[in-house]
């Protein structure tokens, strides 16, 4: 069939047909060979992506979390997701993602470089822990990551002008600095109490790390909250000499109950009261002028407010003159025409039985004795250049505020302190203010910081050497002066912006936050004519009681408005409940105070603290307990003499003699509760 011409390897083939017949006959075997080839190299390839991405998606895997490029989930025991963080400044570039013994960092998204880890922790058998940071490389870009709160209830946070128990989220907010501010004046803020910790109902806690710039947002409809770091249009600043880059760095741990997973964090991440307030501070009320006399207090009507205690036979703390007794503010010295013998008052009180306490601020009005020493002595908060004192507008006008990052400005204001309690014996103070909302937007201090809401933690700090009985309004990582931390000021009202209903909710917030030594608002509220029935002077007379009531179930009682404003019947309820207090409340209260120094546990509990796992205990918010044992279900509702009550399952005795025991959780509907008494219930 073939001839060959000898000549070497490229012989010429002479005989043409034969072979375009061959190239006809295996053209299609080739064919089938090449496509064979393709497919397998196809799936040959296909075969180690799969087992690449089988290894990459084991090594973003760690521990019950499961990182994507978007965010991460967190999934409990049971293998159900308990926590969602979605990443919102950006999609990190899986491939560049490593592992590490607990460690898996990544090192940039898909357009920059970052530094990205989480590290797993297991701290105990019942705790999973992760720590988590974004931190950018590039100047003044956010870190934003959204957390999906639709798995479960949630609290912590903040006090708000309207409180709820869990949160109750509505409307979409950008993310806003979370600083310390009076939502008395500013509704829409952050209160004065706060510290950047969550806890929910699923187990799941969340501790936002204390060197973050941190801002917090929201969206009712995504249903998320939004933590943001970032400098730019912000309060917080770098340290001096750093670059603007933000990191947003936090801790996520999970637990087996909510009530065991709190007591974890509280222990690990929160300052501890160092010792007890006074006994008293919790067995007697402190009797205030402010509700009854406002600004127009004067020698005369203290004087009548002492000896009206006296003369209805009501037992007492301490007295406590409130604003305002100086004639200007920023004076330490008292108005000789409201005071025309301070000195005699003071002995004439002593002589009673009466300690006194002063209402103090952190300002120096401009028309006050004291501000051109301060200014020449460089006391003030200053603006940005620090070259001039910062003014600042506050609700009694306008003046500079202490620096209390400067030694010489915390020694000028103790010194005045000082003076007061050696001339008049003053036995201490009502630090009022202190949130930063006060402060310029754009401001500096002897001592820079980084977090505004540092300010907070260092007026806190003046409270110190009189915390036996100091009242202090606001607080920031403050857990540990030990002195009784108020609510802001009440509206006499019966709902939850700043009314009675928010009391249980705020007070409930402020214990997860660790703060423990708790003085309710004034009995009452604050009695300001706009905000309260009709044209009358005083806070309705149903309001009043119910408060008196929800107050003696309290740490500590105080009152301003007194019983006797009103008639015999509220003065008896008033004897009756201060009673109560001193007997059964105080002494329970004391021995928890007592546990507080070394677990900072609440005092005032939520239902689901001995119910956990209870979905309904979950959204009580006008029930509490003191410690585990004493239940508290007051009346919050104008003309009710009934209310619904909530036992969780146990062995209970109610204050009317009748017994409980229950296997499953009971609702007792309309149970009845006359306008002069309280439900309570004590474990048997």
């Amino acid at each position: 069939m073939y001839q060959v011409v000898p000549g070497g390897a490229g012989g010429t083939i002479t005989d043409v047909i034969p072979k375009q017949k061959h190239s006809r006959d295996t053209r299609p075997l080739v064919g089938a060979g090449v496509i064979g080839l393709v497919l397998v190299i196809a799936a040959v390839t296909a075969w180690c992506y799969y087992i690449a991405s089988l290894r990459k998606a084991e090594l973003l895997k760690t521990q019950l979390l499961d990182l994507n490029k978007d965010g991460y989930i967190i999934r409990n025991q049971g293998g159900s997701i308990v926590f969602r963080m979605d990443f919102r400044s950006g999609t990190l570039d899986l491939d560049s993602c490593s592992k590490e013994g607990e460690i898996l960092s990544c090192s940039s998204t898909t357009d920059r470089k970052l530094n990205f880890f989480i590290e797993t922790v297991r701290p105990k058998d019942t705790v999973q822990c992760y720590r988590v940071r974004w931190e950018e490389l590039v100047p003044h870009i956010p870190v934003e990551h959204a957390m999906t709160y639709k798995f479960a209830h949630w609290y912590g946070g903040a006090v708000s002008a309207i409180q709820h128990w869990p949160i109750s989220i509505s409307g979409q907010e950008a993310p806003k600095p979370f600083v310390t501010s009076d939502i008395y004046l500013n509704r829409n803020e952050f209160g004065g109490i706060l510290e950047s910790y969550w806890l929910s109902s699923n187990a799941t806690a969340i501790k936002i790390n204390n060197s973050v710039p941190f801002h917090l947002g929201w969206n009712d409809t995504e249903r998320t909250m939004s933590f943001q770091a970032r400098y730019g249009d912000s309060p917080f600043k770098p340290n001096p000499g750093e670059a603007p880059c933000a990191e947003l760095s936090y801790r996520v741990c999970v637990g087996l109950d909510v009530t065991s997973i709190h007591k974890y964090m509280v222990r690990r991440y929160f300052n501890k009261p160092n010792k007890v307030p006074a006994k008293a501070m919790f067995s007697y009320p402190i009797w205030s002028t402010w509700a009854l006399h406002k600004t127009d207090v004067d020698q005369e009507k203290f004087l009548e407010y002492a000896a009206n205690i006296r003369k209805y036979n009501f037992t007492f703390s301490h007295l406590e003159l409130d604003n305002r007794y100086t004639r200007r503010y920023g004076d330490f010295e008292f108005d000789q025409t409201k005071f025309p013998n301070a000195t005699a008052m003071f002995h004439k009180l002593k002589s009673d039985g009466f300690l006194v306490s002063l209402w103090i601020h952190p300002f120096v009005n401009y028309d006050s004795e004291n501000f051109h020493s301060c200014v020449e002595k460089s006391l003030f908060v200053r603006e940005p250049t620090g070259r001039l004192p910062a003014l600042v507008r506050w609700w009694n006008g306008i003046g500079g505020i202490l620096d209390f990052t400067n030694p010489e400005a915390r020694d000028w204001f103790s010194s005045q302190l000082r003076s007061l309690r050696s001339r008049y014996g003053v036995s201490s103070f009502k630090f009022d203010a202190g949130e930063t909302n006060y402060l310029p937007w754009k401001f500096s201090t002897r001592t820079p910081i980084r977090d505004p809401s540092f300010f907070t933690r260092r007026y806190t700090e003046m409270a110190i050497p009189y915390n036996d009985r100091a009242e202090l309004r606001s607080g920031y990582q403050s857990q540990n002066i030990s002195c009784f931390f108020r609510p802001i000021d009440r509206d006499s009202v019966w709902g939850y912006e700043l009314g009675l209903k928010s009391l249980i909710p705020t007070v409930l917030t402020i214990s997860i936050l660790g703060y423990q030594f708790i003085l309710p608002d004034m009995i009452g509220g604050n009695a300001y004519l706009n905000h309260t029935d009709g044209n009358r002077a005083l806070p309705d007379r149903e309001l009043y009681i119910r408060w008196l009531e929800l107050s003696a179930f309290m740490p500590s009682m105080q009152f301003s408005i007194p019983p006797w404003e009103y008639d015999s019947e509220v003065v008896e309820i008033a004897r009756k409940y201060i009673a109560l207090h001193e007997s059964i409340v105080a002494p329970r209260v004391l021995e928890l105070a007592g546990e507080v120094v070394d677990t900072g546990d609440p005092i005032i509990r939520p239902l689901w603290w001995i119910a956990t796992g209870d979905e309904t205990a979950y959204k009580i918010d006008s029930q509490f307990l003191i410690g585990d044992d004493l239940m508290v279900a007051p009346v919050l509702e104008p003309g009710k003499q009934e209310r619904d009550i909530y036992l969780p399952a146990g062995r209970w005795r109610s204050y009317k003699g009748e017994r409980y025991e229950i296997k499953e959780p009971l609702h007792l509907t309309d149970y009845p509760v006359d306008l002069d008494e309280i439900a309570y219930f004590v474990w048997v």
